[in-house]
């Protein structure tokens, strides 16, 4: 069958590569979980694995097939499985488990093992391929009413973490009702951060670059958030005006913004960092000040990665409130779709050039639109 990989540690590597179908037999205990694959989406993840940043084959193999953001529809299981049946639209997590306490309880995204197993990222093949199997406790199932919608549950659970962690974190207050959040960055983990938090009940103010309107504005301005552009107003400046902020998710890709968001941050408040950047940028800060604050205001910053099964089941929760409450609002952060496997070029293309883009997706096979 076909996939898409890379060669890891070669830049502009992509290539179609060809794999083996895999059965449920595959998978011991009778837990297999077959799945053919409906659509992948791409990100900057894909994109930094093929410019050879990071990312490593599978043992045996030379290629690491590309795709984490998984949705397909499941073609047969092994006579173990209860917990999803043929015809089921699934998501797969992410990581999967190593040798710490933490991946022997479940919560393989908070591994503290130096290698890690990230399908489609690091030592495991990803979704960008015409089936996979997998251990049913890795398969996540998705209602069918919220099938044209499911391949963005994946980078949703990076959200639901972050802001879930924020809520788990605060407990040692007894008491914390935020009302004032901030999203730094508007491209697809940013909107997709304003619309949880929206759908909390939290008065939202969502920065970006770019001057409305356009669409990711107009996206924003739809669920009831406020967007503001730092090219009129920087973030210091609208802090003052519509903060102080009790929670500030971070996902700009941009790590001076993470110094702003520390400043803008109110007391008791949570900086979530989901960004994950390379490089040696080196900014000028006031640390004193900055230090002095999150001492005496009790503030917390932590960080959001892949997540583990729980918080995907919160955003299928997340995903079917928003679409009773926002009927088709998440539809329109896919914005490029891309036909076939064979196209990997134009797939990688519209994720490194394509203006105007949400979300870049690959449509692997065709998604049925009957009931």
């Amino acid at each position: 069958m076909k996939a898409i990989a890379v060669f890891p540690g070669k830049p502009d590597s992509v290539h179609l590569a060809d794999l083996p179908k895999p059965s449920v037999d595959d998978v011991p205990g009778g837990r297999g979980v077959l799945v053919r694959i409906l659509r992948v989406g791409v990100d900057g993840t894909d994109k930094e694995i093929n410019a050879a940043e990071y990312g490593a084959a599978p043992d045996g193999y030379d290629f690491l097939v590309l795709g984490h953001e998984g949705f397909g529809q499941v073609e047969a299981v092994g006579p173990g499985v209860t917990e999803v049946q043929v015809g089921d639209y699934v998501v797969a997590t992410v990581r999967r488990p190593g040798g710490s306490i933490y991946d022997l309880i479940g919560t393989n995204d908070m591994t503290t093992d130096d290698s890690y197993f990230e399908r489609g990222i690091n030592l495991r093949h990803g979704f960008l391929t015409e089936y996979y199997v997998d251990d049913a406790e890795f398969i996540v199932k998705v209602p069918r009413g919220l099938r044209e919608v499911g391949v963005l549950l994946e980078p949703l659970t990076v959200v639901e973490k972050g802001i879930g962690q924020a809520y788990e974190i605060q407990r040692r207050l007894r008491v914390w009702r935020p009302r004032r959040a901030a999203v730094m960055g508007a491209g697809t983990i940013g909107l997709l951060a304003t619309l949880a938090l929206r759908l909390r009940g939290l008065a939202v103010t969502t920065f970006g670059l770019n001057r409305k309107p356009y669409l990711n504005s107009d996206l924003i301005e739809a669920i009831g958030a406020r967007y503001q552009s730092t090219a009129e107003q920087p973030i210091l400046d609208a802090g003052k005006t519509y903060g102080p902020f009790d929670l500030i998710f971070e996902a700009t890709g941009y790590s001076p913004v993470v110094f702003e968001s520390m400043q803008a941050l109110g007391k008791n408040g949570v900086l979530v960092l989901s960004s994950v950047t390379g490089g040696d940028r080196k900014v000028e800060v006031p640390a004193d000040r900055i230090n002095l604050e999150f001492v005496l205001g009790n503030k917390v910053m932590v960080g959001t990665v892949n997540a583990n099964r729980e918080y995907f089941e919160m955003g299928v929760r997340d995903i079917a409130q928003a679409e009773a409450e926002y009927a088709g609002w998440l539809g329109r952060l896919l914005t490029h779709p891309v036909k076939g496997l064979e196209n990997y070029r134009e797939l990688f293309d519209k994720l490194t050039t394509a203006k105007g883009a949400i979300k870049v997706f690959c449509e692997v096979a065709e998604l049925s639109r009957g009931a």
